[in-house]
């Protein structure tokens, strides 16, 4: 590690604990809680918003996607700014635009309107996503930070399980600008709490009255908007998949721009002298591992609710409440894990690789059994609790990874690109599965059937019980055949990270002192190694 960068370590690393440490990350955690939550709990209110606003499904989708396609278009930005101006001072304006973003989504008159202001909630969200993370980091020490990162990322859980229930619960009693209106109490109590309890930090260390935290760092302009552009480019392409067609022009356009500008940013990153994400942490095995293996957990994770909610919807017949509650398991099982502080006691033992190989073996095992024994919701259950054993132990390392593997100067920028790295994979798993489910599908459909897109399209073609039976027999299995294959995925690569992760630690004793040998600063690329 360079010699700055551990300067940036000691001036991060807490003299003692935090008194209030605890009380902080329950306020960050319902803080991130909101923002997970509006990530699933508008898909409930779309018969509601298409009868009252007269939304077309072109302006459903956007109001949709609005908010994801901005949060991780500026999730590496945000992070940047966090650690350049402060974290918490960013923590803060993250929730006051989340705050009147929601205001301004429940006061909505037009499907314009309420498209504008979800991609202002979208800019909120992305900073109190890497704020939240990038505080846990600094106000818990080494020993504590695991557990804490562990509840934390079990809010993600939470979010998505809890999203279309909170939604559905809301709808049944008032108009749709409720599941807005919620966020404005959270978001002034965070927010006072914010102020009162969380200290200030930057990527100059701990600030002090007075003080500059941006320092005499030029910003990163070009970095911030190539970065935008590329994720942007990217998601887009993810999300208009499965609705417009793979080869459509708008998804090719829109993919070859986002792979395009991230190209071009990495480029710029790699030249300009103060670059806004580093491209040598690429260089480093413990970042590389923690990396891969966080795209396929989230790759794992976002194909299989994807996958969850067709079966138990479509091949088992439940309503979308329904449906909501009997995968709520898997989530519950994360919390218990992690909120027990069952995966942070584990992890000294087990050690960072075996933690990651023990976790994706068991999310793998758990899509599997789904696939396997999923005709009935009791063979559904196992695998939903298999896998939330496994999310619990994988998830929070490969989050501590990544962000042990990024100087503590720079944990905004860490937590954003675990952000980026999050929704990247499970876009990615919604596409890669989907196509899996959509290609299979196709391939089993009687002659009655042939060329439908979808299962209600299929459905329609049909003319007895026998066909009928038929083709969900075929949608069936191409949700049973997708499922093994993210489960495969998920296997190897987990593997690939625990080898990755195994030799940076062999790497990194390799490169330790031997005993009564004097050190002296480490050079400056011995970090990226």
């Amino acid at each position: 590690m360079s010699a700055v960068a551990s300067e940036a370590t000691t001036s991060l690393q807490p003299t003692g604990r935090h008194a209030a440490r605890w009380l902080i990350l329950a306020v960050i955690c319902v803080a991130q809680l909101t923002v997970v939550l509006d990530n699933t709990v508008l898909n409930v209110a779309i018969p509601s918003l298409t009868k009252e606003m007269g939304a077309t499904t072109a302006d459903v989708q956007w109001m949709i996607n609005a908010y994801s396609l901005v949060q991780s278009g500026l999730l590496l930005t945000a992070g940047n700014s966090a650690d350049r101006y402060g974290r918490k001072k960013m923590l803060a304006v993250g929730l006051v635009l989340f705050g009147l973003a929601s205001l301004g989504a429940a006061l909505a008159q037009s499907p314009g309107q309420l498209i504008a202001a979800r991609a202002a909630m979208g800019v909120g969200g992305a900073l109190l996503v890497t704020t939240t993370l990038a505080v846990v980091m600094q106000i818990f020490d080494d020993e504590e930070r695991p557990r804490a990162i562990g509840i934390w990322s079990s809010v993600n859980s939470l979010g998505f399980a809890a999203g279309p229930l909170i939604g559905g619960s809301l709808l049944d009693h008032f108009w749709w600008g409720s599941l807005f209106l919620v966020n404005l109490p959270v978001a002034v109590t965070a927010l006072a709490a914010v102020v009162t309890l969380v200290p200030e930090s930057s990527g100059r260390g701990i600030t002090r009255p007075g003080a500059d935290p941006a320092g005499a760092t030029p910003l990163d302009l070009p970095g911030a908007l190539l970065s935008m552009i590329g994720m942007v480019g990217v998601v887009f392409a993810i999300i208009s998949g499965p609705q417009a067609g793979w080869l459509s022009g708008r998804v090719l356009i829109s993919a070859a721009i986002g792979i395009v500008g991230l190209a071009v940013f990495a480029l710029w990153e790699l030249h300009v002298p103060h670059p806004m994400l580093d491209m040598r942490f690429f260089r480093n095995r413990r970042f590389i591992g923690a990396v891969s293996g966080g795209i396929l957990v989230a790759f794992g994770m976002g194909g299989s609710m994807f996958l969850l909610t067709q079966h138990l919807q479509l091949v088992l017949g439940y309503g979308p409440l329904d449906a909501g509650l009997r995968m709520a398991p898997l989530a519950v099982t994360v919390i218990l894990i992690n909120f027990t502080g069952l995966s942070a006691r584990l992890t000294p033992r087990l050690g960072t690789p075996g933690m990651i190989v023990s976790g994706m073996s068991l999310l793998a095992a758990g899509l599997a059994a789904i696939a396997l024994l999923g005709h009935s919701y009791g063979g559904m259950l196992t695998g939903l609790i298999v896998m939330g054993v496994g999310v619990a132990l994988a998830m929070p390392t490969m989050a501590n990874a990544i962000m042990s593997a990024i100087p503590p100067a720079q944990a905004g920028v860490g937590a954003g690109v675990n952000g980026t790295l999050m929704e990247f994979g499970q876009g990615l798993g919604v596409a890669v599965l989907g196509a899996v489910l959509n290609s299979r599908f196709a391939a089993l459909l009687p002659l009655i059937a042939a060329g439908a897109g979808s299962l209600p399209a299929a459905l329609a073609r049909t003319r007895t019980d026998g066909e009928r039976a038929a083709v969900q027999d075929a949608f069936a299995a191409g949700i049973g055949t997708s499922q093994l294959v993210g489960a495969a995925a998920v296997l190897v690569g987990g593997l690939l990270a625990a080898v990755l992760l195994r030799r940076a630690e062999r790497a990194g004793r390799d490169q330790q002192p031997a005993p009564g040998t004097p050190s002296g600063p480490e050079p400056a690329t011995a970090a990226a190694e």
